[in-house]
């Protein structure tokens, strides 16, 4: 397994049940990763099971209370069901590696071919060039708003919200073609919108920007006799905010698997249950902005509503 979100969730849970673990990192954690770098409500229960609730509270996270979805002429804005969070990957990833070093997991820098936790990261994407998506992402200092905002334009998304340290990430995907004709310049890629542009004059980006991919969201529930967990099994489109509540929860089912002895198969159902809602929802609103009916949707959809159909079951 790996030593990220999911690769270390996997670890705690398997180390706090008595089996000894060994994560397979060749990467030096932690490190500024590509990442929407918030965190669903939900997630207070599943860190307090894995032992780590309070670290990640004194690494002082952001709370995030309203969501807003800017289409161009259209800005919707509602209250979260419950308060949210913005923690960096950087710090994340870090509480979660460090409990599982503490806890005794051995760590190894290459892989042994042998790992039974399979959570080494996203597959690359088998889209043809100038189609395929990339993600890119920085930091930026300033005032800090307790929303996390969606801005959609020209098939691109970018997020916005606090994190730690009153600094705010700013992170986003788009088609290879189009980030091509700017060449990759994302300072100006996100002047293309208005709205973003506006929203991002009063901070001053602190780090350089990041990028990340191809990008392809897929599913892998195939029983292989290994359990996948974390974007290795599941990469739903990062616009639901869900991602690292999932990878948290399935590296918990599969450390909880494999420690009780349940067959992959076993595993992969109790998976399939938890991501088919929020992978389905992301799917049809991705079809929906790229034939310009996702403003139409995000009128007609309440956006509490919205936020709770893509998040992952229980």
């Amino acid at each position: 397994m790996g030593g990220g979100p999911a690769g270390a969730s996997a670890a705690i849970s398997a180390l706090r049940s008595g089996v000894s673990v060994q994560i397979t990192e060749k990467s030096t954690l932690p490190r500024h990763k590509v990442c929407g770098e918030f965190f669903s409500p939900e997630i207070a229960g599943d860190l307090d099971q894995l032992g780590v609730w309070d670290r990640f509270l004194e690494a002082g996270p952001a709370r995030i209370r309203r969501m807003k979805l800017n289409f161009g002429r259209r800005e919707k804005t509602s209250l979260l069901p419950e308060a949210a969070w913005g923690l960096s990957r950087f710090a994340f990833d870090a509480l979660l590696f460090n409990r599982a070093v503490q806890l005794g997991s051995a760590i190894r820098r290459e892989s042994s071919g042998t790992e039974t936790v399979i959570a080494a990261g996203r597959h690359s994407s088998g889209a043809s060039r100038g189609r395929r998506l990339f993600g890119f992402k920085a930091h930026f200092e300033g005032p800090v708003d307790d929303a996390v905002e969606l801005f959609f334009f020209d098939g691109c998304y970018v997020g916005v919200n606090a994190i730690e340290g009153g600094k705010t990430n700013v992170c986003g995907l788009g088609p290879e073609d189009y980030l091509r004709r700017f060449g990759f310049d994302f300072d100006e890629i996100v002047r293309r919108s208005p709205a973003l542009g506006e929203r991002l004059k009063p901070i001053k980006r602190s780090i350089d920007w990041l990028s990340t991919g191809p990008l392809e969201f897929s599913q892998r529930f195939q029983a292989d006799g290994v359990y996948r967990a974390g974007d290795a099994l599941s990469f739903v489109d990062p616009f639901t905010g869900s991602g690292l509540l999932a990878a948290v929860k399935t590296g918990m089912l599969a450390g909880n698997a494999v420690t009780k002895g349940e067959p992959p198969a076993e595993y992969l159902s109790q998976c399939r249950l938890a991501l088919k809602k929020p992978f389905e929802i992301a799917g049809i609103f991705r079809k929906a902005v790229n034939s310009g009916w996702a403003e139409m949707l995000a009128g007609l959809i309440p956006g509490r509503v919205l936020f709770s159909l893509t998040r992952p079951g229980k």
